[in-house]
């Protein structure tokens, strides 16, 4: 039997790679008693981790999340992606955002396995961003993370707007977006003290808690925040406002990585780790293949074109790779053997430029 340390470990992992996991089949996987797991499942709540009992006919835990942030533990590829996203983020990104997590970086390098930290020591990733047609300004950080709970919280803002109003009283406001246009971050609120809705430059927010009441939503002038951005910056946007075509998609990453790489577009957050994007194009199909450049789950929100258009590219690439075969080259060889190189190097990291 494995030493308690090693079985906690073990339980850990396991915790970790599902939501729920009935008790029986936990002590099987492990090979210990339905006892010793309740027992373990104990041990690691004094550690920190929060598991919860599941009611049901089996009974079982599930790892939810805390309060604190106790000790973590990640597979081999699950520490070499963690710390190519922080070269990411620490090369890429803006002030306070930036030092962090050049912090994180170096106190996660500390505790690397040596087989690991050697694969991470040959890699070296800088993010390179293309320059914004507008002169960028470093965003907090906190900030950003406080405006987006109050978007899902619905919470009303207190804040000072600019350098000089610190001293005045604060602007009362229903936040209803953060989002990102041409390399700056903004938030799209109905201000109260006006009675007009109103965009908000992040950088120059500095915020007066505590937050609330709670409101209710306003419809948007246009219906969605792209049109009404589109009205607000038409003339000064990079001309998104002149596409034929335009689409909204769901993307699975973080906004801010989306962001840095979106100058003629919307980027707004859904989740910490999803991202709302709006583009326009000369033709669907040319959206479709500039959405997929992202190289992240994909799902259309609007217009069904769009849909359509990622239809007929999945059917030409598909026959592509058919050809590719018939000629004697089996499907994705070269490119997988490339790719894989690519990832042994360091190299094709982040989501490329839009052009």
């Amino acid at each position: 039997m494995p030493t308690t340390s090693a079985r906690l470990l073990a339980l850990l992992s396991l915790l970790q790679s599902r939501r729920d996991w009935p008790g029986g089949v936990l002590a099987e996987r492990l090979g210990i008693s339905l006892r010793t797991v309740r027992r373990d499942v104990d041990r690691l709540r004094e550690l920190g981790y929060p598991v919860a009992a599941v009611k049901g006919p089996d009974g079982g835990y599930r790892l939810d999340a805390g309060t604190e942030l106790p000790p973590l533990l990640f597979d081999d590829e699950q520490a070499v992606a963690l710390t190519v996203a922080l070269q990411v983020a620490a090369t890429g990104a803006d002030g306070a955002l930036a030092d962090a997590a050049a912090r994180a970086l170096q106190t996660v390098r500390q505790v690397l396995p040596t087989r690991l930290r050697q694969r991470v020591g040959a890699l070296s990733v800088t993010a390179v961003a293309r320059p914004a047609t507008t002169p960028t300004a470093p965003v907090d950080g906190g900030v950003l993370l406080a405006l987006s709970a109050a978007v899902r919280t619905r919470e009303i803002l207190r804040f000072d707007y600019g350098p000089d109003s610190t001293d005045g009283p604060a602007r009362h406001a229903e936040p209803h977006h953060v989002v990102t246009w041409d390399g700056r971050w903004y938030l799209v609120a109905w201000d109260l003290d006006r009675a007009d809705w109103r965009t908000f430059r992040v950088d120059r927010i500095t915020l007066r808690p505590p937050h609330g009441p709670r409101f209710t939503p306003r419809p948007l002038p246009g219906g969605d925040v792209a049109t009404y951005l589109t009205g607000v910056f038409r003339g000064s946007a990079g001309g998104s406002a002149d596409w034929p075509c335009r689409g909204t998609v769901l993307l699975d990453l973080p906004a801010a990585t989306v962001a840095r790489y979106t100058r003629d577009g919307l980027v707004e957050e859904v989740a910490p780790d999803r991202c709302r994007l709006t583009l326009g194009s000369w033709s669907w199909v040319s959206l479709a293949a500039a959405v997929a450049r992202y190289d992240a789950a994909v799902t259309v929100v609007d217009p069904p074109p769009l849909a359509d258009a990622f239809a007929l590219l999945a059917d030409r690439f598909a026959r592509t790779a058919t050809g590719a075969a018939a000629a004697g080259r089996p499907p994705g060889s070269a490119a997988g053997t490339r790719s894989g190189q690519q990832r042994e190097r360091g190299e094709g990291v982040v989501p490329p430029q839009q052009p």
